[in-house]
């Protein structure tokens, strides 16, 4: 070990206070960059999208451009899969690619990816596929933060905690909902709750928020002003509603993947043309249903605005934009499920209210908060991640007099998705990504070292253990156990319970292995590497 990185594992191990304090710091100014990022990106998706629709409204009136048009969507899905294959990190969400390397498990080129995925969602999403900009602007915030850690030459510890901050602040900026973008980082992205992880990433995530508030303003992203209050006598159709949705909700997941494995095995089109397939489709779609065009923004506010959809348009309505968004993300174009599945959502949400009202003689003034409920719902079944939901769905709206429906609603979702075996749509798409890459692939260098956290929680086979009873993995040292504040020196008869964090060093290229051991030991908590 050279010199350089004796100093960065001591001060890292024995500064940690100071190191707290820095990451706030750093985590402000990653927010900050990645909030003006995605607003270009917003921004540009947005009058993407408006160019879209007058396109689509020429066309109806000259259809004899339709052909020009069809030869100007080959040639950018062309663009988009050349822009894949040199990078195949910006294939798809990006949300997944995140978590193999905080796992240790992916590499990731900062610029390059920054690139690709700015210019390929611009393209995609731009032309009228069914894919969301929040799976990319976490990506993109997470490339942002690793920017920042190699620019500033920092210190491996340092990356992984830049680079959860820098995802979270790019949820916030998508959403204008930071609460979410910290609740994601913590839930999903990491799945426990450390308070190094805590700090930067609200840090980030407030500064990204207050970035992209200057320049689309404190308005909610869907700023509805009559949401009516469900009384509680409706909760039993909440639960119904909840049932229906984590259906569905596996449903997404197991199609998606189904989709993506048809794609695969398209042997007779070159994988840099997968693209233009959803590409072709999108313009059936803009001349004979253009709601289901982008990620379903638009689509959710007119379900708000307007009240002629009836059932038969409405699941129309439905059933397009599901298969639309399979054919669309299958193909590995870059962009995100978060805006397409809460759209299907909050389409499953109004006919579901259509349903009570018309044939139950409910108050039709519900059926708004039944389509939020259903967004809440079906995001948590398909991401199983319900403290986010809840948290993006109330941020979204404005509204927090529908805190306990949401709550029941993403319960009930959760349990069936969970009772259905269903696995969470990220890990499962991350499992996908890990399969194809390289076995023999090593991440990192052995000359450097690595500091990991892991939590303990209740039912772990650690938990109760003295430390001289574990049966440590190879290649590790366990140099601190965190109980709360207190940081403890470990020795053979210290025991470990439930709700310490252990801190491990390793070197750099055994981060995965160590990571994959302490998973298995640990029982159901999820680790974050440092």
């Amino acid at each position: 070990m050279d010199v350089q990185n004796k100093h960065n594992t001591y001060n890292s191990l024995f500064h940690w206070q100071s190191f707290r304090l820095k990451l706030v710091f750093e985590g402000i100014a990653i927010g900050i960059i990645t909030g003006f990022l995605i607003v270009m990106y917003r921004y540009a998706l947005e009058k993407a999208l408006e160019i879209l629709l007058e396109i689509y409204i020429i066309l109806a009136i000259r259809p004899f451009l339709i052909p020009f048009w069809i030869g100007a969507l080959i040639f950018i899905g062309y663009i988009v899969g050349v822009l894949v294959k040199h990078e195949p990190m910006i294939s798809g969400s990006g949300i997944p690619q995140v978590k193999g390397v905080l796992l240790g498990k992916l590499k990731m080129k900062w610029w390059k990816v920054i690139f690709g995925k700015f210019v390929g969602g611009i393209l995609t999403i731009g032309s009228g596929l069914s894919l969301g900009r929040e799976g990319p602007s976490v990506q993109l915030g997470a490339a942002v933060g690793q920017g920042f850690s190699k620019v500033f030459k920092r210190i491996k510890v340092e990356e992984k905690y830049l680079i959860t901050s820098g995802a979270s602040a790019g949820l916030s900026a998508a959403f204008n909902a930071p609460l979410a973008g910290v609740m994601f980082a913590l839930e999903e992205v990491h799945k426990n709750f450390s308070p190094l992880v805590l700090l930067s990433s609200l840090s980030a995530a407030l500064s990204a928020d207050y970035v992209s508030s200057k320049f689309f303003g404190l308005k909610p992203v869907l700023n509805f002003k009559s949401l009516s209050i469900l009384p509680l006598d409706y909760y039993f159709h909440i639960i119904i509603l909840g049932i229906i949705i984590g259906i569905f909700g596996v449903v997404f997941n197991k199609t998606l993947l189904k989709t993506q494995g048809l794609y695969s095995r398209l042997n007779w089109i070159p994988k840099k043309l997968w693209i233009i397939v959803p590409l072709l489709v999108s313009v059936a779609m803009g001349l004979l249903l253009p709601e289901v065009l982008g990620g379903g923004h638009e689509l959710i506010v007119r379900l708000f605005t307007t009240s002629n959809f009836s059932i038969a348009a409405l699941l129309v309505l439905l059933l397009v934009k599901f298969l639309f968004t399979m054919i669309s993300y299958g193909s590995g174009a870059p962009g995100g499920i978060f805006l397409p599945l809460l759209a299907i959502g909050a389409l499953i949400g109004n006919l579901y209210g259509f349903v009570l009202v018309y044939y139950f003689h409910f108050d039709n003034t519900h059926i708004y908060s039944f389509i939020i409920l259903a967004m809440a719902g079906y995001f948590t079944a398909v991401v199983r991640a319900p403290i986010t939901g809840i948290i993006l769905i109330t941020e979204m709206t404005g509204s927090f007099n529908h805190l306990l429906s949401l709550a029941i609603v993403s319960i009930t979702a959760y349990i069936v998705a969970d009772i259905l075996g269903s696995k969470p749509i990220y890990e499962s798409l991350l499992d996908r990504v890990l399969h194809k890459q390289d076995d023999g692939i090593v991440i990192g260098n052995k000359k450097h070292k690595a500091i990991l956290e892991f939590a303990i929680c209740m039912g772990s086979m650690l938990d109760g253990k003295e430390i001289k009873h574990v049966k440590w993995p190879a290649h590790c040292l366990l140099v601190a156990v965190k109980r709360g504040e207190q940081e403890i020196i470990p020795k053979g008869d210290t025991i470990i319970n439930a709700g310490d964090y252990l801190i491990v060093l390793t070197n750099e290229d055994k981060v995965s292995k160590i990571n994959d051991a302490f998973i298995k030991m640990a029982g159901n908590c999820e680790t974050h590497t440092k």
